[in-house]
């Protein structure tokens, strides 16, 4: 009987697992995506390597960037604060936890990230730059310019140093023809939201009764500006008034910003009727800056004052020079104003300012043969006791030509709040 013989079957063949991602592969495509514009790709290939190495401060860092640039901000600060504490002399991180306060509107926070960058990077002009933004949001105008001058020094990109250093002019937003109570910190607001002001005058005129007037304003700030309302009072020549008042500040461009008003006067008794004011500063570099205004008065006789300015900062010194001419149907008068400021503690709340005016009405009306020239001075203080309270005290003079019954001597005062 013949035999069936067959040759053993073949063993089956072994299936070999294709070779798992290394760990840098796996880094560098999670780094792909996040760069690629696939930020939830990015998050899950970035919570798959921390799975294999929990703790990895690279790992951290790129999941904390990715959350921050999708605006999760806990998430970011809790990945970002684990890299900086199990890695606390790596600048990426401290670079990258800055940002992430800066960008959730938290200076303070900010600004001490970036101090630790800045220790890693001493040298770093972008770091340094970085450091001077929050100091300026936060108030602290001359560490800020110190920042900007070393950036400087060290080939930072010129043009955003001269545009940083434009904005930093403590005079700017502050430097109006007649500043209004709500004028400081108008739209530098230091980080705070919210502020609000008492002031109040008296002045002395020749022989004749005491003048006073008292404002009250409310000023909520934005990025790109502030909105302010005013109440106003005033008692002079026996009688009072009142008017209210919207004061508004906003950018334009780079170096650029305007102040647009808009006043009322139900009576119209001592305040015009309506009145407006719109001026546009424009930094020039360079610690310079100068300004075009006009002030409408709708009196009577309407009235329009012209203004040119042009300002130097300098240090903790600011000085500005302006020229206005007064225009109304029967008259024509000129002034000039110097005015200097000195902020004694290098910030942009805190100073001392002088001020020096003289003018030339000419009038076919006055009793002087249709000219008088004036003159006078004045000063003020200006102190913040914590950063939420501050004051103002100040004291002016003026002559004129004409005699002792147009000279004035006044005082002034003014609290602040900040919130």
């Amino acid at each position: 009987m013949p035999i069936d013989f067959q040759l053993p079957a073949d063993p089956p063949a072994q299936i070999q697992p294709a070779n798992a991602p290394s760990f840098d592969d796996q880094y560098a495509n999670a780094r792909a995506l996040a760069n690629g514009g696939q930020p939830e790709l990015a998050l899950a290939a970035y919570s798959a390597l921390l799975t294999r190495s929990p703790g990895n401060t690279d790992v951290l860092l790129g999941r904390g960037i990715v959350y921050s640039r999708l605006g999760r901000w806990s998430e970011a600060e809790a990945d970002l604060g684990a890299a900086a504490t199990a890695a606390p002399d790596y600048a990426d991180v401290w670079q990258a936890l800055g940002n992430n306060y800066r960008w959730s509107e938290q200076p303070a926070k900010a600004l001490d990230a970036y101090e630790r960058l800045v220790r890693l990077r001493p040298d770093d002009p972008t770091a340094l730059v970085a450091r001077a933004r929050m100091h300026r949001a936060l108030g602290h105008a001359a560490q800020a310019r110190a920042d900007l001058e070393q950036a400087r020094a060290l080939h930072g990109d010129a043009a955003e140093i001269d545009g940083l250093l434009g904005d930093l002019q403590p005079g700017s937003y502050q430097t109006a023809a007649v500043p209004t109570a709500g004028s400081a910190d108008t739209v530098n607001a230091a980080g705070y939201t919210w502020a609000a002001s008492l002031s109040s005058s008296w002045l002395e005129v020749g022989t004749g009764p005491r003048w006073n007037d008292q404002t009250a304003s409310l000023r909520h700030y934005a990025k790109t500006g502030s909105l302010g309302f005013e109440t106003l009072r005033a008692q002079r020549f026996g009688r009072h008034d009142y008017a209210w008042a919207l004061d508004a500040y906003a950018d334009l461009w780079r170096g650029a910003y305007a102040n647009l008003r808009y006043q009322h006067s139900a009576t119209g008794r001592l305040f015009a009727a309506n009145s407006g004011r719109a001026e546009v500063w424009q930094a020039l570099g360079g610690g310079w800056e100068a300004s075009l205004s006009d002030d409408v008065l709708g009196f009577d006789s309407r009235v329009n004052i012209y203004g040119v300015s042009i300002a130097k900062y300098s240090g903790n010194f600011y000085v500005q020079l302006r020229h206005q001419n007064i225009v109304s149907r029967d008259s024509h008068s000129t002034g000039e104003r110097l005015l200097a400021r000195w902020y004694y503690l290098g910030d942009a709340d805190n100073y001392l300012e002088l001020s020096a005016n003289s003018g030339r009405s000419d009038d076919p009306l006055s009793l002087v043969g249709g000219r008088a020239r004036s003159g006078g001075g004045g000063f003020a203080w200006v102190r913040y006791f914590s950063p939420q309270w501050g004051g103002k005290l100040g004291a002016s003079f003026s002559r004129t030509a004409a005699g002792d019954g147009g000279n004035e001597r006044g005082l002034n005062f003014a609290l602040y709040r900040r919130w």
